[in-house]
């Protein structure tokens, strides 16, 4: 009799058991999905892309009244993971930022470096996007307002060494953002000199205030 009922224990027991790991189990596997980060454990972006860039497309601005000027269409336009360095693309975003697009192309056309080709591409794809969008009657009339890059991927592998040495390889990505305008470009600003960002400099301290100051 006590046999039995030992026996009849041991089963209620183990089957108490295995439902509190399955349950355990489910409750990790659902909380898995909402608290891992959506990127893989060697990459340093997530791989998700959220669009904020190009969700400025679809602005609505509220009508304008009569007589006003007509308001310049703005296009926004980017590429996102280039095997590119972020740097090296930073420097060529500067070169053609607040030209027209006529005269980026060109510039980029006569340029020996990579990222001037993947530039091309993406300013030609704004530009078709901006007539066939954004109703934009010229092609030319068009001028690069914002340019720059961004940091994209950083993927990290192991350079093997001999006798036992090894190094970090990083393979990186970047991304290049671009917002066209319609019209000319302004003209460029005159640079300032030293002493005027030395009296620039100083104007900003003496007019901060200083919380709990005597």
């Amino acid at each position: 009799m006590a046999a039995a009922v030992l026996g009849r224990l041991g089963v209620l027991w183990t089957q108490t058991l295995w439902n509190w790991s399955q349950g355990k189990l489910a409750l990790g596997l659902s909380s898995s999905r909402s608290v891992l980060p959506a990127s893989y454990i060697h990459t340093s972006a997530a791989l998700d892309m959220s669009g904020k860039w190009e969700k400025k497309n679809k602005i609505v601005h509220p009508s304008q009244l009569p007589g006003e000027p007509r308001r310049p269409a703005e296009i926004y336009h980017c590429q996102r993971q280039i095997r590119h360095s972020k740097d090296k693309m930073w420097y060529l975003a500067r070169l053609i930022r607040g030209m027209s697009i006529d005269q980026a192309l060109a510039q980029l056309e006569f340029s020996d470096k990579k990222g001037a080709q993947i530039i091309k591409e993406v300013l030609l794809e704004a530009q078709d996007m901006a007539v066939r969008d954004h109703n934009v009657e010229f092609r030319p009339n068009l001028y690069i307002a914002e340019a720059t890059s961004g940091r994209g991927q950083y993927l990290k592998h192991i350079r093997y060494h001999g006798r036992g040495h090894f190094g970090i390889m990083e393979k990186v990505y970047c991304h290049y953002f671009v917002k066209l305008v319609e019209g000319r470009p302004p003209p460029p600003e005159v640079p300032k000199t030293a002493v005027a960002c030395a009296q620039e400099y100083i104007g900003e301290l003496r007019s901060q205030t200083v919380i709990h100051a005597l």
